[in-house]
């Protein structure tokens, strides 16, 4: 069964100190750590393309496992809506090309924001599984700098750029259980892009997150037969702290401290905060099962049951 093996990022060292923006918007210090949970947000240089911001994650990747050769990869998708330039071609394409990674590779996007994660490691596994391929890369990055206005209080304090990249391939200690999916195109207008500038409806998007995620957790767990004390932690996207604390709170099945929560230096990272979860906290436990659920534009959510093998 094809699983997960390793996951790496990138995360730019350069930033916005998030205290000096709420300064600009009068909110002090309490409320960009406690509401907002990012006391820096990493930003891409001005040169630097979304996929050089996947490459970068893949080239950790690979340094990180050497015995995984560039000439083994068979699939490439990049998870990313806001690719190189105006987005044709498909950033995969671009990726695939500036790693050197050979030309049988198929390569291709998913247009997808803060749930992508989620879906991006199920159509990955099923692509693979169907076609018979044994090492495929999924690329997370979603560099939210080159659309967000920084004079919108809603949105400019939020955002951090960072890429991840997951090898998964058969025999992978974490292997993929049950998911569920959901769309509601009504709550579109929400979260958009208009004339290249990001729109984000802060209210509502906090509402749906509180409503949704809590009930989508309850049940993803009564399909896998699971009570959440089978739950070492749950690995929610990081839209913000406010977010975070509210479905914690809301899904009063598990105390609050299995709820992982660490985006005070990348800010929300749309569709790379969960494998950055992964990564940091996830990889390297002795946990066994974890729940991953991500939420975002579309309206847009996936949950899913990952367990060690």
């Amino acid at each position: 069964m094809i699983g997960i093996k390793s996951i790496a990022s990138y995360v730019p060292v350069d930033g916005l100190d998030n205290y000096a923006q709420g300064a600009k918007f009068d909110k002090d210090n309490e409320f960009i750590l406690g509401k907002i949970g990012s006391a820096f947000l990493p930003r891409k240089a001005a040169e630097q393309e979304t996929s050089d911001l996947c490459v970068e994650a893949v080239n950790a990747l690979f340094a990180n496992n050497p015995e995984l050769k560039r000439e083994s990869i068979d699939a490439l998708i990049v998870v990313t809506q806001n690719g190189d330039e105006e987005g044709l071609p498909h950033t995969a394409a671009i990726v695939q090309h500036k790693l050197g990674l050979p030309t049988h590779i198929a390569a291709f996007d998913i247009s997808l924001g803060c749930s992508g994660y989620v879906y991006g490691i199920y159509a990955l596994k099923g692509f693979m599984e169907a076609t018979g391929l044994k090492n495929g890369l999924l690329v997370t990055a979603d560099p939210y700098s080159k659309i967000v206005d920084p004079k919108d209080r809603n949105t400019t304090m939020l955002f951090g750029d960072a890429a991840t990249a997951t090898w998964m391939c058969e025999g992978a200690d974490w292997q993929l259980g049950k998911a569920s999916f959901g769309t509601d195109g009504l709550g579109a207008p929400h979260l958009k892009v208009t004339n290249g500038v990001f729109f984000m409806n802060g209210r509502q998007v906090f509402n749906f997150a509180l409503v949704k995620v809590p009930e989508h957790l309850r049940e993803l767990l009564r399909a896998s037969d699971l009570k959440a004390d089978d739950i070492d932690a749950f690995c929610i996207h990081q839209g913000s702290a406010a977010i975070v604390d509210a479905v914690a709170r809301r899904f009063e099945e598990a105390p609050l401290e299995k709820f992982v929560k660490d985006m005070v230096e990348t800010g929300n990272t749309v569709s790379s905060s969960i494998p950055l979860l992964l990564e940091k906290h996830v990889l390297p436990s002795t946990w066994k099962r974890v729940a991953i659920s991500g939420f975002g534009v579309g309206l847009s959510w996936g949950s899913a049951i990952l367990h060690r093998k």
